[in-house]
């Protein structure tokens, strides 16, 4: 459960693909349409939100997610607006769909983005009032070193940080205060697919992306492992995710 179309490419994407290789049904909910979103050309005036959500379906196409559940919440006010009506969207979806686990922000919200935060809330709370009937839940975290190895290959190839959007932060604000992980799962092999994923969200792409400069095989060192760690609420059973944690590269082959 992520907020903004382009948060599942890049939070956890090859953890998506490699989960949907291995027969597991990934259900994507999607908060908003991005409607704020950085804008990139006068093509998309008014209609970023639309652009947006044909992206994020042409990326869970690509990730192998079998069910995508777009809503239409306020981007910049997901913490704030709607507060019930979100609340209820998310209930709705674990009582329809009765997911094993779940997979969605840390109260960081990676760097501590309020729309971000704003979702981790809404889930944590609905999770919590399923009771007894609650999935498991994960939280996405990462290194701080992750994203800055990233941005210094592509600056050695003349990427520049755009003065605006969301590579204008400082690598290190990705991963910072993040709780430790208590998992980890490998995803080399997922790596070129989670790229391709990014590389749909075009609108957001355009403004400054430093992936734009790195191949797939580079980018396996920095990507090629993703990191969670287990919610305090939900189910306390064992799921598909400790699995391939635990097995590391055996499942890849």
């Amino acid at each position: 459960m992520f907020a903004h179309p382009d948060d599942e490419s890049l939070a956890c994407g090859g953890t998506l693909a490699r989960l949907s290789d291995l027969g597991v049904r990934v259900v994507l909910l999607c908060a908003s349409r991005g409607e704020r979103g950085s804008e990139t050309g006068p093509e998309l005036d008014d209609s970023l939100g639309r652009e947006r959500a044909r992206e994020l379906t042409s990326a869970a196409g690509i990730l192998g997610i079998s069910d995508l559940l777009q809503l239409d919440h306020p981007d910049g006010d997901l913490r704030w607006a709607n507060v019930a009506e979100l609340h209820a969207h998310i209930v709705m979806a674990i009582q329809h769909y009765r997911p094993a686990a779940i997979v969605t922000f840390g109260d960081d919200g990676l760097y501590w983005h309020q729309d971000h935060i704003g979702v981790y809330e809404r889930t944590f709370t609905a999770v919590r009032s399923v009771g007894a009937a609650a999935p498991a839940l994960y939280h996405v975290t990462m290194p701080r070193d992750a994203v800055r190895g990233v941005e210094d290959l592509a600056s050695s190839r003349g990427w520049v940080r755009p003065a605006h959007g969301l590579w204008s932060l400082l690598p290190d604000a990705f991963g910072d205060s993040a709780k430790p992980a208590t998992l980890s799962v490998v995803v080399n092999d997922w790596v070129a697919r989670k790229l391709d994923a990014i590389r749909c969200h075009r609108s957001q792409e355009g403004m400054g992306h430093p992936f734009e400069k790195v191949t797939s095989e580079e980018a396996r060192r920095w990507l090629g492992v993703e990191h969670f760690h287990r919610g305090v609420v939900g189910s306390s059973n064992r799921t598909i995710l400790e699995e391939i944690s635990e097995s590391g590269s055996r499942v890849i082959g």
